[in-house]
């Protein structure tokens, strides 16, 4: 679905925030002489996404397995307490 001219993303705010020139040779149709690049970076981007979410998966594990640790210790306190 094409997108209507009248439309400004958030993504070309920031394209004309760093180049006036380039968001309008954007606009105007002008082809990315840059493409592979550009291409590159995506790639580096979407790498870097997926160790964002590992990072806080194993976070919440971490989290969890200390969690279970001190439920374990404090029932076990407990245990030698009463018994």
């Amino acid at each position: 679905m094409p997108r209507h001219r009248d439309v400004i993303s958030a993504s070309e705010i920031g394209q004309w925030t760093y180049c006036h020139r380039a968001w309008f040779l954007s606009r105007a149709g002008e082809v990315n002489r840059n493409a592979s690049a550009l291409t590159r970076g995506v790639a580096q981007h979407q790498r870097h996404s997926r160790t964002v979410a590992r990072s806080q998966t194993l976070r919440w594990l971490a989290f969890s397995l200390i969690f279970l640790a001190f439920l374990i210790f404090l029932l076990t306190v407990i245990a030698v307490f009463l018994f």
